[in-house]
């Protein structure tokens, strides 16, 4: 919050008073004793000058706020109250913002990172109901654009087939999934996992009729990993995260549903941008990386 424009000012004549030498100071302050009402002799404008450059200086200074760009807010070395930051993602980035919420809280003691994860739309639909929210990250850009804003784009992923250890509906490919008695999950076309599915299943020319249409990603993959379906279309970085429990069969049909992530501040605060930046930022890029994310 910036200080009142009244505390600027007093703050500037503080600083022009201490730069005058004692006689001017004394000098003014006589002259101001009797200073002259509108129509009287005119002021010297040296002292409104000086004042006018001051304050100008004060305002600007005090204006200056946001984020440094490496994921610390400007000022954070400076004593802080707790204080919550409310970040909205998509079900598909928890494991790699779980992670880049402990850096931020590393970088920024006092702060305490909140997440709700859940698929794109369902945040986006929270937020217009009233949810409070200080930085969302969707699975796709398309979802941002309904919030009004496009955000910035941090990754890109793409899908892969999950199937339970051994494979137990021998799918090896994408046109696997039409068969009759393989049981598939795939997401709800409203979420971006699951237009992307759409998309590549077109591409491929085939079509699949699924036992569940799950309203995010993991809800497919669980699916997978508890034995209830054969496979399921899923990103390849919530392969990587199932560490073992299930195993991603690369398709080339994939490359026609490349998601794009964006992540913008939905509140004007230091916390918020500053978690924007730490996303976009080398470290955040890492940490993407690691977890089988794209660059953009």
């Amino acid at each position: 919050m910036n200080p009142p424009r009244s505390s600027v000012r007093r703050r500037a004549r503080a600083l022009l008073d201490r730069v005058r030498p004692p006689a001017r100071r004394a000098a003014g302050r006589d002259a101001a004793a009797h200073a002259v009402r509108p129509g009287g002799p005119a002021r010297r404008p040296g002292r409104t000058a000086a004042l006018g450059l001051l304050l100008a200086a004060l305002v600007a200074t005090a204006a200056c706020g946001g984020a440094k760009g490496d994921g610390t807010p400007a000022g954070a070395g400076k004593t802080q109250g707790p204080r919550t930051l409310t970040v909205f993602a998509a079900a598909s980035l928890t494991e790699t913002f779980t992670e880049l919420g402990r850096e931020f809280e590393t970088r920024n003691p006092g702060v305490k990172v909140r997440f709700n994860f859940a698929g794109s739309s369902t945040l986006v639909r929270q937020i217009e109901q009233g949810a409070a929210a200080d930085v969302l990250a969707t699975a796709d850009r398309a979802t941002m654009a309904g919030t009004g804003a496009g955000g910035r784009v941090f990754a890109r992923n793409r899908l892969e087939i999950a199937v339970p250890p051994g494979n137990p509906g021998r799918v090896r490919a994408l046109k696997d999934l039409a068969g009759r008695d393989v049981k598939v999950a795939l997401c709800a076309r409203k979420v971006p996992c699951g237009a992307a599915a759409a998309k590549a299943l077109d591409a491929a020319g085939v079509e699949v009729t699924p036992v569940t249409l799950e309203q995010d990603v993991k809800g497919a993959l669980t699916k997978v990993r508890l034995g209830e379906v054969d496979a399921a279309l899923v990103y390849r970085t919530d392969v990587r995260a199932a560490k073992g429990a299930v195993t991603g069969i690369a398709f080339p049909e994939a490359a026609a549903a490349i998601n794009e992530y964006p992540v913008r501040a939905l509140r004007g605060t230091p916390d918020a941008a500053a978690f924007v930046d730490l996303v976009t930022s080398a470290k955040g890029r890492e940490i993407l990386a690691a977890a089988g994310f794209d660059a953009p």
